[in-house]
């Protein structure tokens, strides 16, 4: 089916951390958002909310150009369920998929800013997800790459000379120990802008239709191995010792 790359009808669906939500761009503008933060379970509540945000905007699937999902870093099982419903919908209509890295969606949230901004993920077992982009030209230009690792280990990586932004749902768990380390050139961002926002996702793959695959082709971004695959190569590593 023919989809306009130029000017495109995007629905973008976020489960990758503990905000889910969803987002229409339609003629350049979001014409509807929505954003869950209470606890309930993603494979639950996302396809409702997707139902009703293309209802509000006055669509069906068959209308949307491109399907874009937040493909991680995050919650591995949040990832799946959100790469999985943007496939479905658009290989049921025909329509490409695009992958949205969570952490340049985040990044988003300080559009101008001119130091780096610095998105935090909670990655457990000590690490947080992790790079820093330059926002000062508005779309997010990389300046450290991804990263799974402790938060120490991040930090001393940064640039000495520059403001660094700090969001994602790694902030709540991390800003003391931020602030310790930085003082003064670390700014924490508030609630209002410490989450990723689908619409960020929107705009993303609007922006870069280069990057638009076939819905069999969408793939989750990890940037360390599911915890299962973890243990399975630890036990087999530890039989081969014995």
């Amino acid at each position: 089916m023919a989809y306009d790359v130029n000017n495109p009808t995007v629905l973008a669906i976020d489960t990758s951390g503990p905000v889910a939500g969803c987002a229409v761009l339609k003629d350049g503008r979001i014409v509807h958002q929505i954003a869950m933060n209470h606890g309930l379970t993603h494979s639950e509540t996302i396809m409702p909310a997707v139902d009703a945000a293309l209802s509000a905007a006055g669509l069906d699937c068959g209308d949307v150009d491109v399907f874009a999902a937040v493909a991680g870093p995050g919650s591995f099982t949040g990832v799946r369920i959100g790469v999985c419903a943007a496939k479905g919908l658009a290989h049921a209509v025909g329509k490409p998929c695009a992958a949205v890295h969570a952490l340049e969606a985040l990044a988003m949230n300080l559009f101008g800013f001119d130091g780096l901004c610095c998105p935090i993920l909670d990655a457990r077992r000590g690490q947080v997800y992790c790079a820093a982009f330059d926002m000062a030209g508005g779309m997010p230009a990389r300046a450290l790459a991804d990263a799974a690792e402790p938060l120490p280990d991040f930090l001393a990586r940064l640039p000495e000379d520059r403001r660094l932004a700090f969001v994602g749902d790694g902030v709540p768990v991390h800003a003391e120990a931020v602030r310790a380390a930085l003082g003064d050139r670390a700014m924490i961002a508030p609630a209002s802008l410490r989450d990723l926002r689908a619409d960020a996702a929107c705009v993303l793959a609007a922006a870069r239709p280069e990057t638009w695959v076939e819905a069999k082709a969408l793939r989750p971004i990890y940037l360390r191995a599911p915890q299962a695959e973890r243990e399975r190569k630890k036990r087999v590593e530890s039989g081969e010792r014995s």
